[in-house]
């Protein structure tokens, strides 16, 4: 086992800035046993404060005081995605990423000072993979389900990624003939979530993983869902007219900046800005469930990074490097998920100096980007 502290890594690659990119819509037919809450969609400012003031209560039970069981959800939906490949074609490996709360598919190629900030970019222009990035349930262009609490939940959303994989890898996405018989995923958060729900439920499915944005201690939870100034989506001129009542999103670029950036002047100010306007809603089964499997011991056995920012509010409560949630038994809050993989090939925990939860806004993306490709050059 591996427990790193990120150092600056510079890329010494020139970005071609030839790979080809498409959209493509995937249709798939899922199912997945999902909790069913007692609980109408929170659909004003008091009702969503409400929300988050009881999620965040210390010693309570909210989600297991609403939970009445379980139910079978079946449904067609359409997942959009994002495809690229190097300009000379397809990519040794193909990366399948999913994002967390908050965006959508284009937190892993962001347009802002581009290709600074995409990892993509980096990703098949400089390391020849191709990629997959697609829009959760729920978000951005993919399929809104009606019930934003006993729907979209992880569950759901983990059945989704599934489908798309398993697709990726039979060469049965239209505008995508290869069968991707490599295949890796990365999470950012909630997606970090989902993969690690996806590869204890299916271990051979992926020949590696990264979690970004993650941890498994879940003590600071609360921190995010109140700094995060989460309001109807109503309340968010640039979504209210692309979201029915029941999702929430961030209500000022200061809950984004709370919830996603590091203090002290480590990112670019316009960029702040830039996040705020492109911010992406949630829905409450999302925060409900997004626990959900993450305490099971894991079954996969390919190698795993997880690298989260030092200054990660939802996951280390600001403070990665401490141990105090942890009685000191390890170096850092991202190595206590060591115990986790027992069956990881490598496990390698990595805290990024001064970064925060939304590790690819940073003046740091860049080294957060050449640290992960290089962990998958080495083990993959």
């Amino acid at each position: 086992m591996k427990s790193t502290t990120l150092l600056a890594v510079v890329s010494t690659a020139t970005l071609a800035l030839a790979r080809k990119c498409h959209d493509i819509k995937v249709p798939v037919s899922i199912s997945a046993e999902n909790m069913v809450f007692d609980l109408e969609p929170p659909t004003t400012e008091i009702d969503v404060t409400n929300f988050y003031l009881n999620l965040a209560q210390q010693g309570a039970n909210f989600p297991g005081a609403l939970t009445t069981g379980t139910a079978k959800v079946s449904g067609h939906y359409v997942l959009q995605t994002t495809y690229c490949e190097p300009d000379d074609g397809p990519g040794h490996t193909l990366q399948v990423m999913t994002h967390g709360v908050g965006f959508d598919r284009s937190y892993w190629d962001l347009p802002f000072q581009a290709p600074k900030y995409s990892y993509v970019a980096e990703a098949v222009d400089v390391h020849g993979y191709s990629t997959l990035t697609w829009d959760r349930l729920g978000v951005g262009m993919s399929t809104h389900p009606d019930d934003t609490v006993n729907e979209t939940q992880l569950a759901l959303e983990v059945a989704a990624l599934k489908a798309l994989t398993k697709r990726l890898r039979a060469g049965k996405v239209c505008d995508i003939p290869t069968p991707y018989h490599s295949i890796v995923h990365l999470g950012h958060s909630f997606g970090s979530a989902i993969t690690y729900n996806l590869v204890n439920d299916d271990p051979k499915i992926s020949q590696g993983i990264v979690l970004t944005g993650f941890s498994q201690i879940s003590d600071f939870l609360g921190q995010f869902a109140l700094g995060a100034n989460f309001v109807p989506v109503r309340e968010v001129a640039a979504l209210a007219a692309r979201y029915e009542e029941g999702y929430i999103a961030a209500g000022s670029a200061v809950g984004v900046h709370i919830a996603f950036l590091p203090p002290g002047g480590e990112f670019d100010p316009d960029i702040l800005d830039f996040g705020f306007a492109h911010a992406q809603p949630h829905t409450t089964g999302e925060l409900l469930t997004v626990g959900v499997g993450t305490g099971e011991i894991n079954a996969f056995a390919g190698p795993c990074m997880i690298i989260t920012g030092e200054r990660d509010v939802p996951f280390c409560g600001g403070d990665c490097m401490g141990t105090a949630p942890v009685d000191g038994k390890f170096d850092n809050l991202i190595q206590a998920s060591a115990p986790m993989f027992p069956q990881a090939s490598v496990f390698n925990a990595t805290v990024v100096p001064k970064a925060a939860h939304g590790l690819h806004f940073g003046y740091s993306a860049p080294d957060v980007f050449a640290t992960i490709l290089d962990f998958l050059g080495t083990q993959v």
